[in-house]
């Protein structure tokens, strides 16, 4: 049983530790760089006051990432990250003077873990590999976030001038301003004029360097000539071209954003079908390589880290939340979760909608009175406990058992 408790307020270019004891007097503090040096310093305070490979002394630090946590990780210790909104106000508990100091923030954090350790989770135990596929998987998700957030730039600056791009490249059944294509013209011609001068043959030589339209390139050489031709508004012709060298950088802008979300998602792919867990993940409907990742980076490959399955269910806001008080009794959804987790699985449960089990659970609940947005909700619900069950058991999805038919119960 730990006697001693240990809270780090961490930094930019230093972090406070501070140590209490059980009956919350502090017994160490310590401000140390952020170093190796600093780092081996913690250790030897911690093996001062009693730290163990048996009995570690448990840390407390705002942040769950980091090279300081990645070596006290190392360690074996549990590391309990702290939300910072948590720690402030904790931090009211212990003053009313709104005073503040980084050292005192270390022994408000080690004070957390003295009275309420019960109340917080450690980071969990995942694997070297399932910390790689996290990484790899968010930032990929970022990356397509980012193309996305470019693309709309790109868009709201055409509109100020350049109307015939959108009307050849965005909106329902168009390639996109993000596609090949859309970046080869939008760069060789920028603005009105120049589109309008493409001949038949530039705009073939064009959708070449690009991906090949599915309706093959002498249509599309016919479509975006109609419409370069056609009659718009146009900008002053030196505001034109000034607009247009604008373009030019936004395009280079979404050309590095689509190449990150090319790179990132082989790399992603890659460790995540090196992962062992791979392939009884997406042994389940509506999970390919790339939706699979996502899932084992929110969920991770501990164990553990979930008591049971209602909390992974909890944690991904898959499960409602029960509101009782008085006579008042409504049921809601979630919104406190994991926000990558839950639009990964709204994403997960409407692609298994092509599969037979799942889309008789779907009809179900929608036959019951339930939404389209709450039905998907309860059908991601019913395949996370699944997920939760196979990779306990270590076995892949199966439907009959995932979905098995109601028992009729007999008088």
């Amino acid at each position: 049983m730990n006697k001693i408790f240990c809270g780090i307020d961490w930094a930019e270019g230093h972090h406070d530790i501070a140590l209490v004891d059980q009956g919350g007097t502090q017994v160490a503090k310590l401000r140390i760089s952020d170093d190796s040096a600093g780092f081996h310093a913690p250790i030897e305070l911690l093996t001062q006051h009693g730290d163990s490979a048996e009995d570690a002394i448990p840390v407390a630090i705002e942040t769950p990432r980091g090279l300081l946590v990645a070596g006290l990780r190392a360690t074996g210790r549990q590391i309990y990250a702290i939300n910072p909104l948590a720690a402030a106000r904790y931090r009211d508990r212990g003053s009313v003077s709104r005073a503040k100091s980084d050292a005192a923030d270390a022994r408000v954090l080690a004070n957390i873990l003295r009275t309420d350790r019960h109340a917080h989770r450690p980071l969990p135990d995942d694997s070297e590999a399932g910390q790689a596929v996290a990484i790899l998987a968010r930032a990929h998700q970022d990356a397509i976030w980012d193309r996305q957030q470019m693309s709309n730039r790109l868009r709201s600056h055409l509109r100020e001038y350049y109307p015939a791009a959108l009307a050849a490249f965005h909106g329902a059944g168009k390639p996109g301003l993000d596609s090949p294509c859309a970046r080869v013209i939008l760069t060789a011609a920028p603005t009105s004029a120049d589109a309008a001068r493409l001949t038949r043959s530039q705009l073939r030589a064009l959708l070449k360097r690009g991906e090949r339209p599915r309706c093959g390139i002498e249509v599309e050489v016919e479509r975006l000539r109609a419409i370069f031709r056609a009659d718009y508004l146009r900008q002053l012709p030196q505001v034109e071209k000034a607009l247009g060298h604008q373009t030019v950088a936004l395009v280079r802008q979404v050309d590095a954003a689509c190449l990150s979300v090319t790179q990132l998602a082989a790399a992603t792919e890659e460790a995540f079908l090196a992962h062992p867990d791979a392939d009884i993940i997406t042994s389940f409907p509506g999970l390919s390589v790339l939706s699979g990742a996502r899932v084992l980076a929110e969920t991770g490959d501990d164990r553990e880290r979930f008591a049971d399955a209602r909390v992974m269910k909890a944690y991904a806001g898959a499960a409602p939340v029960t509101r009782a008080s008085g006579r008042s009794h409504v049921v809601v959804a979630r919104t406190v979760k994991n926000q990558r987790l839950a639009s990964a699985g709204h994403m997960w449960a409407f692609a298994a909608l092509r599969t037979q089990a799942p889309r008789a659970h779907y009809d179900r609940r929608r036959a019951g009175g339930e939404r389209h947005t709450a039905a998907l909700r309860n059908l991601f619900n019913k395949l996370l406990g699944c997920l939760y069950h196979c990779l306990r058991n270590r076995m892949p999805y199966d439907p009959e058992r995932a979905f098995a038919a109601p028992v009729a119960l007999t008088a």
